[in-house]
């Protein structure tokens, strides 16, 4: 029927016949879409007929009137008539009526599923929407759509659906495509899903359902016992590995885990291991040991430290100005991280000596820097500053009980009880200046080297250091609990710290509060939205700026819109510089799993009329993009570089070292223009303080671990969060009040190394493997060399005044018979070539930009040493010889870090790599069996 009115129509439905008024109600609904405005007239007939239970076709008047409510933008009301419908609302019609509905129903669906599960009541979902749910999903799988039906069933808190979907492929599919489904379904967990107890019932699932198939992924199932961060699940998993009798896959799931399990994972999994009598060498693995000792040789065999530069910087800054020398101790820090190189510091020792008070304790603890990892000398190499020691200085005492930290951070067993007897005797003394500040550097040094370990007796023991009531110890005690109870979200621990936070008296040690708790709260996600809320909302100022971090820790790398809305509206809205610069700092911790969309959000704040929000933009890109070399997050930065405000230069130029970190000359041509930055910035006497020092620091994180190290904020084989190089960014962004803090940068260092190593004995064998790239590509930046034109003037000729009249005679007598032809002069001579050489460097960079940063591959590969250096960009390049007597245990496209061996010729001699463990040889080797004799002659024994 047509119509050009619904008139009537909408008359009948006044009938008093219920055929008439179904016929009125069918034919209605075929014109609604064109009628609407005028059906809506009559929308409280039509919802009195649905009302009617006494009326037959009451379903047909839900249709009309969802329909009616859908063409009016009452999405909610649409749903609800739709859903009244039943049979009458055809899901599979293809209309966009059909398709909005049921996108609607989802939503709907997913609002009251996630409200269910997070507030835990009991509550009823309208059967008929969970039916539209259901069968959606079984749509999507009907047609293939496996990706789209996990990801919206996941969204609506439906694990069982998530279990029957990878249950079924399992049985139907190969093991190989499941696999992909399942770290899918990982990797949302880990990113997209927002509530921290669903994510655990979906790592629990995931791990039975691996576990269950046929050919296990052990590399996946490792992924997901970091993410559980439970000893039960990873016991499991090497108590699985040991039923293969595969050693090689066991030590080097052990290495992936030690570079990115927390301490306290590791802990409980030795004592676990060492109690079901597992291989000694697995839990030698698993200590770290291994680790440290190769990665402390690959940095000191391989260092291309820029003395040269950190030498001119020194030299251009006065060492008597406390700031200035606490500048150049941090950046020969960094500059040396972890290659045990103390040269600097022996060559220079009456420049150091020129240190006072904390500039003393800094310089101290940047030896804990340098000997990052060296687990076999560190406390050998801090011995002569330690308490006890020939020094009388309370600050070197305190920043050798730092610096110890430094190198046992993340690995603190054996210094574990050695920094809590100090602790322990001194607590007791915060009255005493000089114990204050041993209690200040041994209680940073106590929570360094039992991070993440949720070591109950350390919280003790710092917990009585805090409440002496101390601004310096209690500081630091503070600090020292965060790290911890890092990610514990002990809600006694977190209740403690705000109520002391309130009642402290010192600023010091609210702030130390406030960031301990960020600490605490970890990877918490909503779990912590309770603290983070009451510290927000405090009126301290303090107490908000902590409020900030703890928001950046509970959502860190999650991209949570909600986060990211409050932290804008802070920084904006708050009345306090530090909190607003700490907001926006923040960012960059939310964001850095989607870096690539941080400098879009902060660019109009890079922009702001306020120097700490500038300030704190630029902290974010550094923080978002650190080791990245992102090109959108350098060109927001390079204005800021030439801010008015001093500070927020130094941020502009550290974020630029951060993201600009490893990366060489034809990776990124602006990397030779910010070094040189950097360097006018330090040398020039007419720069502020603040900014030299920016500059400084900026330089030290270039070159740093002897140009050998990176910031990855995430493991690139397990793609989880790397906590240790988080926790080192997010202290080290504490310098701005504390200067000593900048050391925990190193905590983010990671080598860029390949170290392969035999599975049968973990020596490391000496031979190629093939890179294809083109040559030159990843080679070091040039070292840092005094311009040629820096040479000493020539003195002037005397001219005395009679040749200079002669002169000027001879030449008008040439002028005069027009022989006057005036050469070029030498001053111009050298402009030209000047010009000319600039345009050719201008070409060559072209060049290098055109053929080797858009083409690296070549097809002939060049040769790299086992133990050498590999950036990252460089691994996807690398691969092991074909035919070649080594392979891979990991089949893996990128080629860095340790990775375990498989040896086609394990009875073939091969010259072997020493580490410095076994230079020393700390373990002496087991005597050869021997047989005693009944008689010996004593007259021939030596």
């Amino acid at each position: 029927m047509s119509a050009t009115s619904a008139a009537p129509l909408l008359a009948l439905l006044k009938e008093s016949d219920d055929s008439v008024r179904s016929y009125a109600l069918e034919s209605i609904n075929g014109i609604v879409d064109q009628e609407w405005p005028e059906v809506s007239n009559d929308l409280p007939d039509i919802e009195a007929l649905y009302d009617d239970l006494s009326f037959s076709n009451r379903k047909i008047a839900a249709l009309v009137a969802s329909k009616v409510y859908y063409n009016l933008g009452e999405y909610e009301s649409a749903v609800k008539y739709a859903l009244a419908a039943e049979d009458h609302f055809n899901i599979d019609e293809k209309t966009q009526y059909v398709e909005t509905i049921v996108s609607k129903s989802i939503e709907m669906y997913i609002k009251l599923s996630t409200k269910k599960y997070e507030t835990k009541i009991e509550q009823d979902i309208n059967g008929k929407l969970t039916l539209i749910f259901e069968r959606m999903l079984e749509k999507c799988v009907t047609t293939g759509e496996y990706k789209l039906a996990l990801g919206i069933a996941l969204e609506g808190f439906r694990l069982d659906i998530v279990e029957s979907i990878l249950k079924g492929r399992l049985h139907e599919d190969t093991e190989a495509n499941t696999l992909k489904l399942l770290n899918y379904v990982l990797t949302a967990s880990s990113t997209t899903i927002s509530n921290s107890l669903f994510r655990i019932d979906i790592l629990k699932s995931l791990f039975e359902i691996i576990l269950s198939m046929t050919s296990v992924d052990y590399f996946t199932l490792s992924k997901v016992v970091v993410n559980l961060n439970d000893p039960e699940y990873a016991v499991r998993l090497f108590e699985k590995l040991q039923t293969e009798n595969n050693d090689g896959l066991s030590y080097q799931i052990a290495f992936d885990l030690v570079s990115s399990a927390s301490q306290g994972l590791l802990t409980d999994l030795i004592k676990q291991l060492t109690e079901k009598k597992f291989p000694t060498q697995l839990l030698t693995i698993l200590s770290g040991v291994p680790t440290c000792d190769m990665q402390t040789t690959f940095l000191l065999n391989n260092k291309n430290i820029d003395i040269g530069l950190l030498n001119k910087t020194k030299s251009s800054l006065d060492g008597k100005i406390s700031l200035f020398h606490t500048a150049v101790s941090v950046s020969n820090g960094f500059m040396h991280a972890g290659t045990a190189d103390n040269s600097f510091i022996k060559n220079n020792l009456p420049w150091l000596g020129k240190a006072q008070n904390w500039a003393k304790f800094t310089a101290t603890a940047s030896l804990g820097v340098i000997n990052k990892g060296n687990l076999v000398d560190g406390k050998k190499v801090m011995n002569p500053y330690l308490p006890g020691s020939r020094s009388s200085s309370r600050y070197i005492k305190g920043g050798s009980l730092y610096g110890l930290g430094l190198i046992y951070a993340g690995y603190g067993s054996d210094i574990l009880d050695y920094l809590k007897c100090h602790v322990v005797e001194n607590s007791s003394k915060t009255a005493d200046a000089d114990i204050d500040v041993l209690l200040h550097g041994a209680s940073l040094g106590l929570g360094l080297a039992a991070l993440g370990t949720n070591d109950a007796e350390v919280n003790e023991v710092l917990s009585e250091v805090l409440y002496n009531d101390s601004a310096v110890s209690g500081e630091a005690a503070a600090l020292g609990i965060g790290l911890t109870m890092l990610g514990s979200g002990d809600e006694d621990t977190v209740n403690s710290m705000f109520s002391y936070a309130q009642e402290t008296k010192h600023g010091n040690i609210t702030r130390g509060l406030a960031m301990g708790l960020a600490l605490v709260n970890y990877g918490k996600q909503e779990i912590a939205d309770d603290i983070i809320n009451k510290m927000l909302a405090n009126e301290d100022a303090l107490l908000r700026y902590g409020g900030a971090y703890s928001l950046a820790m509970a959502y860190v790398g999650t991209g949570n819109n909600k986060a990211i809305k409050k932290l804008l509206h802070i920084a904006v809205s708050d009345s306090n510089d530090d909190v607003r610069r700490a907001a926006v700092t923040s960012l960059g911790f939310i964001l850095l799993r989607d870096y690539t969309t941080v400098p879009r959000i902060v660019e109009l704040l890079a922009k702001s009329h306020n120097p700490h929000v500038r300030c704190g933009t630029a902290f974010a890109l550094g923080i978002a993009c650190a080791g990245k070399s992102l090109d959108a997050a350098v060109e927001v930065l390079e204005p800021l570089t030439k801010d008015p405000v001093d500070f927020v230069r130094q941020a502009a130029m550290i974020a630029l070292s951060l993201i600009l970190i490893q990366q060489t000359d034809k990776l990124n041509p602006k990397v030779a223009e910010i070094n040189e930055l950097f360097q006018n910035v330090a040398t020039n006497k007419h720069q502020e303080g603040l900014a030299k020092f920016g500059a400084c620091l900026s330089q030290g994180i270039m070159n740093a671990g002897g140009r050998n190290v990176t910031i990855q904020l995430e493991n690139p084989e397990t793609n989880t969060l790397d906590t240790k190089s988080i926790v080192g960014l997010v202290m080290f962004s504490q310098f701005w009040y504390w200067f000593p803090l900048a050391h925990f940068l190193s905590l983010s260092f990671t080598p860029t190394s390949v170290i392969a190593v035999r599975s049968k004995d973990l020596s490391i064998p000496k031979f190629e493997l093939n890179c294809f790239a083109k040559p030159g590509v990843f080679d070091y930046p040039k070292l840092y060399e005094e311009e040629a034109s820096k040479e000493v003037a020539k003195v002037a000729t005397a001219v005395l005044s009679t040749t200079a009249r002669a002169k000027a005679r001879a030449k008008k007598m040439k002028k005069e018979k027009g022989e006057d032809k005036e050469e070029p002069q030498e001053i111009s001579e050298e402009k030209t070539d000047k010009t000319g050489e600039t345009e050719k460097k201008e070409e060559e960079a072209k060049s290098a930009e055109d053929g080797f940063v858009k083409n690296r591959y070549s097809a002939i590969p060049y040769k790299i040493e086992n133990m050498k250096r590999v950036l990252p960009q460089q691994s996807k390049y690398v691969s092991f010889l074909k035919d070649g007597r080594f392979t891979s245990v990991r089949r893996t496209k990128n080629i860095s870090g340790i990775i375990v061996l498989n040896d086609s010729q394990p009875g073939e001699p091969i010259e072997l790599i020493k580490t410095i463990r076994e230079i020393k040889d700390i373990n002496a080797p087991m005597p050869k069996p021997f047989k005693v004799e009944d008689d010996l002659d004593f007259n021939n024994l030596v």
